[in-house]
């Protein structure tokens, strides 16, 4: 199929398509298929909730993974995780072919209803297509991403990975959930300038108290936190028919982001804290006040390998791999969206769905509703 022409933008050391509507205008990397920036046209002003990260193409060193060129808002990665061990003759770079490879444009259309891109990539270590469209509707402050897995075979980790800037305190909450752990591995290695806070490998019931190494408990419903440190840790949701949710209120800039996707798609949310604990090239202790809310069915952030191997969360009946199967294509639904807040909003308790719209009730018995279509989710 040739590629349509469409003018692309350099964003930030990356080539970029762009698509808009009224209320939204976002761009997506040709390499990678990154989403960022994003601005959202709210009654709270104007809102870019997506971090890029604070170094250009050249500065990336060589032989760096190249998924690290384009850093920045969600991406979808086929398989998730670093695969640095093979799978079956497959090596994956990290994050999948899908989060670095070059994208061929489609089709980018605009109309009165909104705008969709429709990009597609080739993929050569698991043979096949991943399709990705991402779509804005006009009137809404949302956008729908959905990516379709076409021609595969076999198992495969895969997930959304939505980076947000907290330039100022934010509360994290997320939908009813049956198990959390820190990573069972060591996420940072001091010896090479990483540094990490939180203990390795612990399990937690409570996002408010989660241990720390060095004794104590930590807070992951409020971000930043621990300055210098990087963290990652895994929360699996409750696998039923009903939609899933994670969001983050913002009081002092009076937004909520949040994201809805199907828990049988994307089973479990990996909380990646970036606060300035790596001091090895190209981050340099720079990467600061970034939060990863990373929406996957995984084992962690490990890989291909270690996902499809029995593992001690899917031996809990929580799925780290779903089945690719070339006769039926895989199709991942997401959404993620803005709405604006009233001052006395605090946190989000719980999402009410709705055919057309969600409502986001908050701990402080606000409420506020959003537009959104979940026939999106069928």
């Amino acid at each position: 199929m040739k590629t349509p022409e469409r003018k692309t933008f350099l964003v930030r050391g990356a080539r970029s398509w762009r698509l808009a509507v009224d209320r939204v205008e976002a761009f997506v990397t040709c390499d990678g298929g990154h989403l960022a920036p994003v601005t959202f046209h709210t009654a709270a002003g104007k809102v870019r909730p997506y971090s890029i990260a604070p170094w250009a193409r050249d500065e990336v060193p060589q032989g760096a993974p190249a998924v690290l060129n384009s850093l920045r808002g969600d991406f979808f990665c086929a398989p998730f995780g670093g695969n640095a061990v093979a799978w079956r003759g497959e090596r994956h770079p990290l994050h999948g072919e899908s989060a670095s490879g070059l994208w061929k444009l489609v089709s980018c259309r605009s109309s009165a209803g909104g705008a969709v891109l429709v990009a597609e990539m080739t993929t050569q270590l698991r043979p096949g297509k991943v399709i990705k469209r991402v779509g804005l509707r006009t009137g809404e402050t949302n956008v729908y991403c959905l990516h379709e897995l076409v021609g595969m075979r076999g198992p495969m980790c895969l997930g959304h990975h939505a980076t947000l800037r907290f330039l100022s305190p934010g509360r994290i909450s997320l939908s009813p959930w049956r198990y959390g752990q820190v990573s069972p591995l060591a996420f940072e290695n001091p010896a090479q300038g990483g540094y990490s806070a939180l203990k390795v490998g612990a399990v937690f019931a409570d996002l408010r108290k989660v241990p720390l190494a060095d004794g104590g408990t930590a807070d992951l419903t409020r971000y930043p936190a621990r300055e210098g440190y990087e963290d990652l840790a895994m929360v699996c949701a409750d696998i039923g028919p009903k939609l899933a949710w994670t969001a983050v209120a913002f009081p002092e800039e009076r937004y909520v982001w949040f994201a809805i996707k199907d828990p049988r798609k994307l089973a479990s949310t990996v909380m990646w804290h970036s606060n300035g604990g790596r001091h090895y090239p190209p981050w340099n202790g720079r990467h600061r006040h970034v939060l990863g809310l990373e929406e996957v069915t995984a084992y962690f952030a490990f890989g291909q390998a270690e996902s499809a191997a029995p593992n001690p969360v899917s031996r809990r009946g929580i799925p780290t791999v779903l089945k690719l199967d070339p006769r039926a294509p895989l199709r991942v639904p997401y959404v993620m969206g803005i709405a604006a807040i009233p001052k006395s909003f605090d946190s989000v308790r719980r999402v009410g769905f709705h055919r057309d719209h969600i409502v986001l009730h908050s701990a402080s018995g606000q409420s506020v509703r959003q537009p959104i279509d979940l026939s999106f989710f069928q």
